[in-house]
């Protein structure tokens, strides 16, 4: 197994960790930073997520680097970061920092996606993720980490910045879906 392979791996493991310290209650209490007051597993959680995520970035710059892009890492890669993303906005709707309606649309569209590359897959076509589904994933772990920090250092005023952020990753999400659809809509095409 190569090495960007072997990190992509530590993403997946990095999601029972992230996890772990969101849910269970340690008594680690809260703590103050920046003016802004959360709880110590949150920081740590968000802490958690954000290696993991950049984790993401720098598997893909070593496949590339050094050519060792994969099958293996073809698959494990964006399911690493569907897995990630998906864990930590159910976690901040146990928490009542996302709304649930925003993650079901947001875990819907990567569902959808997934399942047009397994058809297109099928028909021998590799669907590689463009650059609008590039910015979508940076869009949510943007959101998703300050919503973990629970808005520590961003607020705009009186909008909070983590609201902006998460409709941004909200609209580049379904956008880049309806992008990945309207792109390979030949797939849902019958070849009779």
């Amino acid at each position: 197994m190569n090495l960007p392979n072997k990190i992509t791996i530590s993403r997946i493991f990095l999601i029972p960790v992230f996890l772990v310290v969101m849910l269970v209650e340690f008594s680690w209490g809260n703590m103050t930073l920046l003016g802004a007051t959360l709880p110590v597993a949150h920081f740590i959680g968000a802490l958690i997520f954000i290696i993991a995520s950049t984790t993401d970035w720098i598997d893909g710059y070593y496949a590339r680097k050094y050519n060792l892009v994969t099958n293996l890492g073809k698959f494990l890669d964006p399911l690493a970061d569907k897995l990630l993303v998906s864990a930590a906005l159910i976690v901040l709707v146990n928490f009542h920092l996302a709304p649930a309606w925003m993650t079901i649309v947001i875990i819907s569209r990567e569902f959808a996606v997934t399942g047009l590359r397994l058809v297109l897959a099928g028909g021998g076509e590799v669907v590689a993720a463009n650059m609008l589904g590039k910015i979508k994933t940076w869009a949510q772990i943007i959101a998703i980490s300050v919503l973990l920090l629970h808005n520590m250092i961003f607020e705009l005023g009186s909008i909070p910045f983590a609201d902006i952020a998460l409709w941004i990753a909200l609209i580049f999400t379904i956008w880049s879906g309806w992008d990945y659809f309207t792109k390979n809509k030949q797939a849902f095409v019958s070849s009779k």
